[in-house]
């Protein structure tokens, strides 16, 4: 997921899923071999056989039946079911893990994690641990997230200077607006020693944190789709992934990221998502170890041309950084 106004990456039209039937081989041989004489006679055990066969549950594979009757179907919602690793995430798990994937997929953000709370579909990967955490406090849900997929670590680009150190006292740095991204912006341009938070700064700031006498630079919010496109009157922005990929920005040239490795970046890790009565569901544990199948870890790394940091946290390391977060939104909520 990228780091639009949530977690997840750019929408995309809905995907099916096939459900590819494999044929058994002709169980011929089980039957009495054919006979020299008396052909009715031997026709007739055939039949026999067969019938008996029928009646104990044993002819899928003499009649030819399907092998994905042994899998367990996952719904799981997305909002990128259309990227090419989904469809080896599918084959992934129907080879190694014995399961059915079916992409159910969501262009607009907000309808993924109703989906699942209504059970529309079983697990729903598209977004990051701040954006389930404020779903969750504002919903009044408890949807629970059982396994880490990536982070996409959010830069500074500039048309006008090659380094940080170039940005000159009471520069000017165009920020998304909205507050997931807005927060997380502040943070790194915190952490690039270009402002600073009163604080020090959470996942919760907004401008009105900022240290104005202790910063360097000032911050201009737009939407997050406008940051890209300020650059030219700006001395540097903000930029998510996929709204850089969109202006064509090149990665290796942003002058500064976030640390995916930072105890800042937690809050957006993105994660595969289950209902809470389901966070220990064996089969849904298996889809998060597709989903880090070496195979389709490396269509993930091509789709975002290495700006995606694939990260594996234990169930209970991403539970408990949503347990922080939410306990955050709710304080400030009551101040």
């Amino acid at each position: 997921m990228t780091d639009k106004h949530t977690p997840a990456d750019e929408t995309s039209t809905p995907a099916s899923s096939t459900h590819d039937a494999t044929s058994a081989e002709n169980g011929a041989s089980a039957l009495p071999p054919k006979p020299k004489n008396n052909t009715g006679k031997y026709v007739a055990i055939g039949a026999g056989v067969l019938v008996v066969a029928l009646a104990a549950g044993i002819g899928a594979k003499v009649l030819g039946g399907s092998s994905d009757d042994k899998l367990t179907h996952l719904k799981v919602g997305t909002t990128e079911a259309s990227d090419p690793y989904w469809n080896q995430l599918v084959k992934v798990g129907k080879d190694k893990y014995g399961l059915d994937i079916e992409p159910v997929n969501f262009s607009d953000y907000t309808q993924a994690n109703p989906a699942l709370s209504e059970g529309q579909v079983d697990l729903n990967q598209f977004q990051h641990l701040q954006f389930l955490a404020d779903y969750n406090t504002k919903a009044k849900q408890n949807l629970t997230p059982i396994g880490a997929t990536y982070i996409v670590p959010l830069a500074l680009y500039s048309k006008k200077h090659t380094s940080v150190g170039q940005f000159p006292q009471g520069g000017k740095i165009a920020i998304p607006n909205d507050p997931t991204n807005q927060a997380r912006a502040l943070l790194l341009l915190q952490s690039a020693g270009l402002l600073k938070l009163k604080g020090g700064g959470t996942s919760l700031s907004t401008p009105a944190d900022i240290d104005a006498g202790a910063s360097k630079v000032t911050v201009t919010a737009v939407n997050a789709e406008q940051t890209a496109a300020a650059l030219p009157s700006v001395d540097g922005a903000i930029v998510n992934n996929n709204f850089a990929a969109d202006a064509k920005l090149d990665p290796s040239k942003a002058l500064f990221k976030d640390d995916p490795h930072a105890a800042s970046s937690k809050p957006y890790i993105n994660v595969v998502v289950a209902r809470a009565a389901d966070k220990d569901n064996a089969d849904y544990a298996k889809f998060v170890k597709a989903y880090h199948d070496p195979s389709v870890e490396k269509l993930i790394e091509e789709r975002t041309k290495g700006t995606s940091v694939l990260v594996n946290n234990s169930a209970s390391d991403v539970q408990g950084i949503l347990a922080k977060l939410e306990a955050q939104i709710k304080a400030k909520g009551s101040k």
